[in-house]
């Protein structure tokens, strides 16, 4: 084991305890951790309180106070204000790719036919130390040029002339990093991504005219907006930078941040220039926040599509928010991946082009996707919407539109609980889990590209069956003991499908215990991957 100390300010310190990893001591220099220790004395502590804020309002919803726009901010939704800007390189951005922050990932994303690679440290990295470590040397190396990757077939991969541009998304407010601590206390992992990543690029990225630009995620409210604001600022005129030089945008994917958009692009208006449509995590946080009311219970999760009404709601409002603000709206993520059967593929291309068409017919300036090969559809379609000469929507402002109401955004969709889907859930769930504990969390699974988000919708649906007594569409009420019954079936089917000694040479049978204690518990746990993380550790 390797303990560092460095100190920055007097009897303030930063340990680092972790096994030695090749890079380790690059990216955790005198001057980078001299940033970490100062951003974690100043702003750490505060982390905490708005967490618990969280908690409290949870409970407010609890006992019967649904989400709902904030009467103390309506002057800052009636004003009439903008952001401070977008950057030449953020301007056009009808196409993004997103994945982990893995080498060989790296090269690919940013070779491909699309215009900003979202290099993700959150929903699809299990962040083992070594894979932080790693990614932040990858990206490094990225944004220096100096990136290759030989396969063990001896395949090379290397940057094209012209890469997408590249923004890092670091981990949310919830997650800690218990391999680094000041003063005793596990620094917040969004900080540790932030500083290592800012610190080691930023020079560089200036220099080729572009900046460090950051995805922010799970964002609850505009209080965590302007702690961001303030990290955002501290940073800048510790670098001596013109205020708005870092740029973020930031997912609206939780239901109570749907209601504080105007709100958290105002905070942040020095340095945002868009807000997402995340998709997944917002149904997950559809179930999670809702979970007291037996009206807002969801049918199978493949039902719950963007064209329903509540979803549609989501994306309308956020793109005329983001448009009357200057600020761009992106829309989310097509999941799906190609097929190497042409009748498969052929159907796969079908539902992306209408999800795709969807998105840029409401407004949006720009779409998702997680495989490369699904870049070439989206590009098509966004640039018929586009148009030569534009780099995006920002002229549809939406003003026709009726007001979106709170009770739009909260009305669940129909559709049926099927065993089949019940099934599917416990299924992408145990092979998910098993995949995030074992260090991997971008998982291909039954053609979808699965990572925590989903995972999430995958258990919480049951969760909330169970909560409420639902009965599936064969009549079967939904119960801890039925879904009990199902997982230890579906663990054989698992194994049936993947084989003896793939299955015996995983974590199946710690997965299936999280997934069970997770799923069966009586209070909601907000996150797999906290009690995840400290299997992750254990395995590592």
């Amino acid at each position: 084991m390797m303990t560092a100390n460095i100190s920055d300010i007097k009897q303030q310190t930063l340990q680092i305890s972790a096994s030695n990893i090749d890079g380790h001591d690059e990216i955790f220099n005198e001057g980078a951790c001299s940033l970490l220790t100062a951003l974690a004395a100043e702003f750490g502590t505060e982390v905490e309180p708005l967490l618990i804020l969280r908690k409290q309002r949870q409970q407010q919803v609890d006992a019967g106070t649904k989400p709902h726009f904030l009467a103390e901010t309506q002057s800052i939704r009636d004003q009439d204000w903008s952001i401070r800007g977008i950057p030449h390189d953020l301007q056009d951005r009808r196409v993004e790719i997103t994945g982990p922050v893995e080498r060989k990932m790296i090269i690919n994303a940013l070779n491909a036919n699309v215009k900003v690679f979202m290099a993700d440290f959150e929903d699809s990295l299990a962040p083992s130390w070594p894979k932080v470590v790693q990614g932040q040397i990858n990206l490094r190396d990225a944004v220096a040029n100096n990136i290759d990757f030989v396969a063990e077939t001896g395949k090379a991969y290397k940057l094209n002339a012209d890469p997408a541009v590249l923004i890092a998304r670091v981990r949310g407010l919830h997650l800690p990093e218990q391999h680094v601590t000041f003063n005793g206390q596990a620094v917040p992992g969004a900080l540790v991504d932030f500083a290592l990543y800012f610190y080691h690029n930023y020079r560089q990225l200036i220099a080729k005219g572009s900046g460090p630009y950051f995805y922010i995620p799970k964002l609850e409210s505009h209080l965590e907006a302007r702690w961001w604001a303030k990290v955002f600022a501290f940073v800048e005129q510790r670098f001596c930078l013109a205020a708005g030089t870092i740029k973020c945008t930031c997912l609206i994917e939780t239901l109570p941040a749907v209601f504080e958009m105007d709100e958290i692009l105002y905070e942040l208006r020095s340095n945002i220039v868009a807000l997402n449509c995340g998709r997944w995590d917002y149904i997950f946080s559809y179930i999670k926040t809702l979970n007291n009311y037996p009206e807002c219970v969801l049918p199978d999760r493949q039902a719950v599509t963007m064209d329903t009404p509540f979803l549609s709601a989501y994306s309308r409002l956020l793109i005329k928010t983001c448009h009357k603000r200057g600020a761009l709206a992106m829309g989310g993520m097509a999941a799906f991946i190609p097929a190497k059967d042409a009748e498969q593929n052929k159907q796969v291309l079908a539902k992306v082009r209408q999800d795709k068409e969807l998105e840029a017919r409401n407004g949006h300036d720009g779409t998702w996707v997680a495989h490369p090969g699904l870049a070439d559809t989206a590009m098509t379609i966004f640039n018929q919407y586009i148009g030569d000469g534009c780099t995006n929507q920002l002229h549809i402002s939406r003003d026709v539109d009726a007001p979106i109401t709170a009770e739009e955004l909260l009305t669940a969709c129909d559709g049926e609980r099927t065993e089949a889907g019940m099934r599917l859930n416990i299924r992408i769930a145990l092979q998910y889990i098993e995949a995030w504990i074992s260090g991997n969390g971008c998982v291909p699974i039954y053609g979808l590209m699965e990572d925590a988000a989903t995972a999430e919708i995958s258990r919480t649906s049951i969760w909330q069956w169970i909560k409420h007594e639902k009965c599936l569409s064969n009549g079967q009420l939904v119960t801890k003991a039925l879904f009990s019954q199902m997982l230890s079936e579906e663990y054989r089917n698992v194994e049936l499908e993947l084989g003896e000694l793939r299955f015996k040479q995983g974590q199946f049978e710690r997965a299936a215990q999280l997934l069970e204690q997770i799923t069966t518990a009586d209070e909601l746990i907000d996150f797999l991957t906290l009690p995840g993380y400290q299997l992750l550790n254990e395995l590592a």
